[in-house]
């Protein structure tokens, strides 16, 4: 059977399977959302326990027998995937290193973007009282944040960056107890879907990809690049219709690091020839894609035409 998650996969899928462990009397030591070897020992034993083939890893039995909710989605297991390498959850909130202003979020969604505004005003529409749970007597000045001009909240996030990157407190834990209330997650994963998932899915409809691995390459691809470039698209095309598609992720990683900017052309070669190829080393920390549940040998079932009609519809 076909593993989903093992040694080495990291984020919030994994700190579920943690806390459900934990929960269910097979604790992993410190619930902190990196698959290592405690949390596989825990795995042992809960499999051992429910006659399931002791791995250490999470397969399709196992996760329905602990989890007993529907398998991640492709694009779900891809979105764990980039917020590792972007190095955030739903709640991590840092200051204004990079002009953003402020940044927040599962794949690090900014002020300056405006996607930060859309995500409080959604969630104060609809859920004011999660707003005030959070922010408490903030309420009004995070209101002022979200809603006021440049004018406003570049003076505000300077003034409240710390160490030149760091969020000051207490507005760096209060963004973290809002990222953790299940509505304002589902806000989030809604967001990525629509600005980062369905473009993905239409990339890959460009490109040809129909695997696992195109999707996690496509969607990384939007989330830090901003998408593929017209003409870098249009020198691309002749050359992955010819070739397979392994060999054309590569063709389409490199391409795409080349044209990024020079200072960040290594950095964005590595990642996406470590998502291209299901291997490799990211900011030091090696990955195997496999422990995240995607490969290059799976059809991701939102690249189908039943499928991208689903995630279309969701």
């Amino acid at each position: 059977m076909r593993t989903l998650f093992s040694i080495g996969a990291a984020g919030d899928t994994i700190r579920a399977i943690q806390t459900t462990l934990t929960n269910a009397g097979y604790p992993v030591g410190k619930i902190d959302g990196d698959f290592g070897k405690a949390t596989a020992a825990a795995l042992n034993q809960f499999q051992g326990k429910n006659q399931l083939s002791n791995t250490g890893s999470v397969d399709e039995a196992t996760w329905q027998k602990l989890m007993k909710q529907p398998i991640p989605s492709v694009g779900e297991r891809c979105l764990q995937l980039t917020a590792c390498f972007e190095g955030h959850g739903f709640g991590l909130a840092v200051g204004n290193f990079d002009g953003a202003l402020l940044t927040w979020g599962i794949i690090g969604f900014t002020l300056s973007s405006g996607n930060i505004t859309a995500i409080v005003r959604s969630i104060q529409a609809a859920y004011p009282e999660k707003i005030t749970q959070a922010f408490g007597n903030y309420t009004n000045e995070l209101l002022q944040l979200v809603n006021g001009g440049t004018e406003f909240q570049k003076p505000w996030a300077d003034a409240h960056t710390v160490g030149g990157r760091a969020l000051a407190s207490p507005w760096k834990e209060m963004f973290a107890e809002f990222g953790a209330i299940p509505e304002v997650q589902q806000e989030q994963v809604k967001r990525v879907r629509s600005n980062y998932l369905e473009p993905a899915i239409a990339t890959c409809a460009k490109l040809g990809f129909s695997s696992e691995l195109g999707l996690a390459l496509c969607f990384d691809i939007h989330v830090q690049n901003g998408g593929i470039k017209p003409n870098t698209m249009e020198a691309l095309l002749p050359q992955v219709k010819s070739v397979q598609e392994s060999k054309a992720r590569e063709l389409v990683a490199n391409a795409v690091a080349g044209s990024a900017r020079p200072q960040y052309q290594e950095d964005v070669r590595s990642r996406k020839l470590t998502i291209a190829t299901g291997s490799g080393s990211v900011h030091g920390r090696q990955f195997k894609l496999e422990s995240w549940g995607l490969s290059g040998a799976f059809t991701a079932p939102e690249l189908s035409a039943d499928g991208a009609a689903a995630s279309n519809n969701a």
